[in-house]
């Protein structure tokens, strides 16, 4: 029997003051791009995830293309990134006219393979005049960008390690991780500079937009001036720069300190919901989880499994009213990043995509939907 009502993958949550803020805003007239709500959530951001400049921009993708631009990247440069990603994460490299560098990632917690990084640096780089090139191509590498897949942390001490060795600036791809740590630390601080997106899937959703975090003051004010058309005068028309319209608009930000006030209820609801998904599913069928280390604590955003019978399950789960989805394709698959350099022994980014599966994962989703989830997807593997 067909479940009637869809359980919806991941949707917004509002259940505190976003409706109060917001009609402050039309009341009072600060929709658009200046007003308190802005630095407000700015603030709000900064404490929580602890570092000490947060500069909201219009979106995570415009976040990206930004903090590589202050970090100096120039057209021709590489970045490295992981093949598994949103592809997001490439196109703010492409829109600098940059190169990305892909690198496949470990079969168990889906992030960026270190390890095969190291290898590659190490055997295909060279050292000059303070940065690392690339013998294939001859060109820099400035930036590496890790992305926190899911909300899950990877190896960030080989991380800063091999960024220190190799002099190689971090920007970290935050977008899905805002809650998460490492050694108590949160995500995003660890590099130089840290994205969170807040479109309407994320754990915290002002509907569009991102921030930029960053401890250090000479960058924080480049993202501010880049993202603001690079204007230097308050009365005056007068810019440095080509700059860009990527700030965040009160109406927006007012979403996000509501947002705010409800994270902590937010990531419990995750949370239990993802040792509520490992108990029922552990040992149904060949449904392998997402490893998480000992040192990470993970915000638990979208469950996501592996099992070799992903299509037809994506198919039944569908049908019945669960909305679930397959993961990325890896980059390298795309056109755009074809031919770009792809690192990698025995592509693991392709076996993930081909058997990966996200299932309900909404901080509101209740105990009810959850079974009913489960209990399809058990029916599905007694088939």
């Amino acid at each position: 029997m067909k479940i009637n009502k869809i359980i919806p993958l991941s949707i917004p949550n509002i259940s505190g003051n976003e409706l109060t803020y917001v009609k402050d805003c039309l009341e009072t007239g600060w929709i658009s791009s200046a007003g308190k709500y802005v630095e407000i959530f700015e603030e709000k951001v900064k404490n929580y995830v602890g570092s000490k400049y947060a500069i909201a921009c219009m979106n995570g993708t415009s976040g990206l293309h930004v903090s590589q631009l202050v970090l100096g990247l120039n057209p021709g440069d590489h970045v490295i990134t992981p093949n598994i990603t949103f592809v997001a994460t490439l196109n703010s490299i492409k829109y600098n006219g940059a190169s990305p560098i892909l690198v496949d990632v470990n079969l168990d917690d889906w992030q960026m393979d270190y390890d095969l990084l190291e290898e590659y640096l190490e055997h295909n780089t060279f050292f000059k005049n303070g940065y690392t090139y690339v013998k294939k191509t001859g060109k820099p590498i400035k930036i590496i960008m890790p992305v926190h897949v899911l909300g899950n942390v990877g190896d960030i001490d080989k991380l800063i390690f091999l960024a220190k060795k190799y002099n190689l600036k971090i920007i970290e791809d935050s977008a899905e991780s805002l809650g998460s740590y490492h050694n108590y630390k949160h995500t995003g601080t660890f590099g130089d500079m840290g994205v969170f997106s807040f479109n309407g899937n994320k754990i915290l959703s002002t509907g569009g937009g991102g921030i930029i975090v960053t401890n250090n003051n000479d960058l924080a004010k480049k993202a501010k001036h880049l993202t603001t058309q690079a204007k230097i005068s308050k009365e005056e028309y007068i810019h440095d720069k080509i700059g860009y319209n990527y700030r965040m608009v009160n109406i927006l930000a007012a979403v996000g300190v509501a947002q705010m006030e409800q994270l902590t209820k937010f990531l419990d609801s995750k949370k239990n919901m993802d040792k509520f998904y490992r108990n029922q599913l552990s040992g149904v069928g060949d449904i392998e989880f997402q490893k998480v280390g000992d040192n990470v604590k993970p915000n638990c955003w979208l469950f996501t499994f592996r099992t070799k019978r992903m299509r037809n399950l994506l198919e039944f789960l569908n049908n019945n009213g669960i909305q679930s989805r397959p993961f990325w394709v890896p980059m390298n698959q795309l056109e755009m990043f074809k031919n770009d350099i792809y690192i990698t022994k025995s592509d693991s980014s392709s076996l993930i995509y081909e058997q990966c599966l996200s299932i309900p994962s909404s901080s509101g989703i209740t105990k009810i939907e959850q079974l009913k989830v489960v209990e399809q997807i058990k029916k599905f593997f007694l088939k």
